[in-house]
This record gives structure tokens, sequence and C-alpha cells, in this order.
């Protein structure tokens, strides 16, 4: 919790406009570049698939990991399992994400230990989706 009002009172102090889409930009890249072996190559694999099919989507720290956002709003995120010391790192979708599906049951996370090419499709498609 201290992390993400660190972050929100950085966003405070930031220009308007497109620096602060740069500023934010550059802090979840420095952030990537930060991360272990393993979890750094698959969130530049997701940032690479986000920028791509979800290009609305903008780059912004969310609970000081990678997150993907629209009007301010994370849609889509990826956490660190090594940073978190957990079993596996986790590609999610928030509330924002229009996922909405008739049976009323979706999932709104997945967890990733080395995806295959298939689970990247799989990741593709859901980033595809959640950016509406």
């Amino acid at each position: 919790m201290k992390q993400r009002a660190a972050e929100l009172k950085a966003e405070a102090k930031r220009a308007k406009g497109a620096e602060k889409a740069a500023a934010e930009a550059a802090d979840v890249l420095a952030k990537i570049a930060q991360m272990p072996a393993g979890d750094r190559e698959m969130a530049e694999h997701l940032h690479a698939i986000v920028a791509e099919v979800g290009p609305d989507l903008s780059p912004k720290l969310y609970y000081g990991q990678p997150g993907y956002a629209r009007d301010g709003k994370v849609v889509v995120f990826f956490r660190s399992g090594q940073l978190d010391k957990t079993r596996y790192s986790t590609f999610g979708v928030s509330t924002e994400a229009a996922l909405d599906d008739a049976s009323g049951f979706w999932p709104t996370s997945y967890a990733l230990i080395e995806p295959t090419e298939e689970a990247w499709e799989r990741v593709r498609e859901v980033v595809r989706r959640a950016a509406g």
C-alpha cells in the first residue's frame, strides 16, 4: 500500500499530457528492467503484446508492478512472482476490462510459468478483449 501511495503522489507531481504519459511509460520500462530473469522476459513479452493489440492502453505502475490503463484506470496488469515471493507470476485484468460474458463467469487472473506460444496467444486474445 505504501508503494501505491508513493505512485499516486508521483503522478500528482507530474506534468499533464504527453510528458506525463512518457514518464509513466519510462517508469514501467524501468520496473520491468529491474525484474529478475524469467519475470523480466515475461513482462517484456506482455508489454509488446499490449503495445500491439491494445495501443489505446497506456503503461502505468500499479502497486509497483506494470499495468496498462485506459483513462487512468488499469485494465490489465502483470505481477512478478519473484518480486512478490510467490510460486508464479500473474497476468490479470481489472474490473475495467471488457470481458463480461453471457455465462456470468470468467477468469480475472492467470498464472504464468514459462508460457508457451499457445499461452501467449491466449494472453493476446484476453488483452484484445479487455482493451475493448
